[in-house]
């Protein structure tokens, strides 16, 4: 496998934005501010926030003032009073300057390329069913692979998988995994989003058929002009979650207790592949 070439590095100008945001928070008293003005719809004046917090007036005007300097605060004044209310792009500024220290941003990898020059991936089959039905139902065993507790019949699943991305991992001519996407909305304006599913059976992990498969699967979808792929993984499932970052895929977040299963609430990781393509 080639190394993947080095991300270019954080522009001067943006290192020290960031760096002047990240400073102004590292004060204890400035976060909980932030907090309490982000927390009320309309903003807080500085005599309230002063009472909220427990400080000083001077103390606080102090503390309002460098949020407002950076940008995380906008201040006017009503009468004698001097409101405070949250700029709202820092709602979105301060996520994407964690995202771009972290390297998050960079180009992604378009998938591996260490993949098993024994392992075949074809498209599914009217003969593959009884296995793919197989292999999700020893999925759904293992307990951090779907919320599913049945294995769906042919039908339903032939009904919501996207023709043309139902993808058939084969090893010394047996079925060993397989892939598919299904339509993320019916909405049109998502109609290039699919959720993406990948299942590799019993006894055969570890050895490069997830790889062969997401790689089929995300070139495939780049082809047909899919934007977005998206996946929901168990946090637990910390072989999935490697497997979807290393074909470029970044974690958008953590849905807590999203859905429960056998009457236990479970965590997933949402993860997102956007396409260079379009």
């Amino acid at each position: 496998m080639t190394a993947a070439p080095d991300a270019p590095l954080l522009a001067d100008a943006d290192a020290a934005t960031y760096a002047s945001w990240f400073a102004c928070l590292a004060e204890p008293t400035r976060v909980r501010l932030l907090h309490a003005v982000a927390t009320s719809p309309r903003g807080r004046t500085v005599g309230q926030l002063t009472e909220i917090l427990g400080i000083s007036q001077s103390t606080c005007s102090h503390h309002v003032r460098k949020l407002a300097e950076v940008g995380f605060l906008r201040l006017h004044k009503e009468g004698t009073a001097t409101w405070v209310t949250v700029n709202a792009a820092c709602c979105t500024g301060l996520p994407h300057a964690a995202d771009a220290v972290m390297g998050l941003l960079a180009p992604r990898p378009c998938c591996p390329d260490d993949v098993p020059t024994d392992v075949t991936v074809r498209a599914l089959g009217d003969d593959d069913w009884p296995a793919v039905r197989r292999i999700y139902g020893e999925g759904i065993a293992t307990g951090i692979a779907t919320f599913e507790t049945t294995v769906p019949s042919r039908s339903s699943l032939d009904a919501k998988w996207l023709p043309g991305h139902r993808w058939i991992a084969e090893l010394d001519g047996a079925v060993v995994g397989w892939a598919a996407a299904t339509p993320a909305s019916a909405r049109e304006c998502y109609s290039g989003v699919a959720e993406t599913s990948i299942y590799v059976a019993n006894g055969h992990h570890g050895r490069g058929i997830g790889k062969a498969l997401i790689r089929k699967q995300v070139m495939a979808a780049d082809e047909a002009g899919l934007w977005t792929l998206q996946t929901s993984i168990f946090t637990e499932n910390r072989a999935s979650l490697g497997l979807h970052h290393a074909a470029g895929f970044r974690t958008v977040g953590i849905r807590e207790r999203i859905a429960q299963r056998d009457g236990v609430w479970h965590d997933t990781v949402l993860l997102e592949r956007r396409s260079a393509a379009c």
